[in-house]
């Protein structure tokens, strides 16, 4: 990959798309992680407004430093950025208040965390007018569906998502991304234990990426042992997730019952 080419390309297509929409800037939720370092840096090099949203649910303090970190880093380099934290602790504490205990299981409300977080950059973005961009890449985004349905998975545009999750990481370095995020495990923010996307998922990301690439290019070869194993993760997360790449299923009424109404 040229990386330098594909940095250049994706700045221009986000600028080209903003100018196309009327729109001044960007808004990009920091988790600390790869991807939404990178998002935000691509966003703040095509000169438009953005804003930087650390949005912390009872949330481990290094992912909260890395943002924090990520932040001031954009922002000094960057003025036209600028970085905001919105602590939704209070908020979720007061959602789990109110929601039935009976309903409250670990995935349930690490889901409602992420569409909290995905309110709140909606709301930044209709009172400054600016779009959300995502920051879910290709493996995530269309391989495994590891994001949350109208949470992380709820944007306007999504400039790396067709970039592999390795590629984010030359991208990262090649834009000089603060080293503490560069050398984190991945993980979606969205447990109390700071537990990592592979901990999640039961493999890594070069891993699922080779299962993605082996069913794409419809390889032959026969599997080790361990790829077998990955690519039964890959594809029982695939098939489950379909419902989050696909368009919403529409009942389509014959137009033959639709006269007689």
């Amino acid at each position: 990959m040229e990386t330098k080419n594909v940095i250049n390309y994706i700045v221009k297509w986000l600028d080209d798309y903003a100018n196309k929409a009327n729109i001044k800037g960007f808004v990009v939720g920091i988790s600390g992680g790869i991807d939404s370092a990178v998002t935000s840096t691509l966003c703040a090099m095509t000169g438009k407004e953005v804003i930087l949203l650390n949005m912390p649910i009872l949330q481990p303090l290094n992912q909260f430093d890395r943002s924090n970190e990520h932040i001031n880093w954009l922002c000094n380099h960057f003025p036209n950025t600028k970085g905001f934290v919105q602590d939704l602790t209070p908020t979720f504490q007061k959602m789990c208040e109110d929601y039935p205990k009976d309903i409250q299981d670990d995935l349930t409300m690490a889901n409602v965390r992420s569409r909290l977080r995905m309110t709140t950059l909606y709301a930044y973005a209709s009172h400054y007018g600016y779009l959300v961009a995502g920051t879910g890449n290709k493996v995530e985004d269309f391989g495994v569906g590891f994001y949350t349905k109208y949470g992380d998975g709820g944007v306007d545009i999504s400039p790396i998502a067709d970039l592999m999750k390795t590629e984010v990481y030359e991208l990262a370095k090649a834009l000089n991304i603060v080293s503490s995020i560069q050398n984190a495990k991945p993980t979606d923010g969205l447990w109390d234990n700071d537990m990592s996307d592979e901990d999640q998922i039961g493999a890594t990301y070069p891993e699922l990426e080779w299962a993605m690439l082996y069913i794409e290019n419809d390889e032959k070869y026969a599997f080790t042992e361990r790829q077998e194993e990955v690519m039964k993760i890959y594809t029982a997360r695939n098939r489950a997730n379909k419902h989050k790449m696909e368009p919403i299923p529409v009942c389509k009424i014959p137009l033959s019952l639709k006269l007689k109404i």
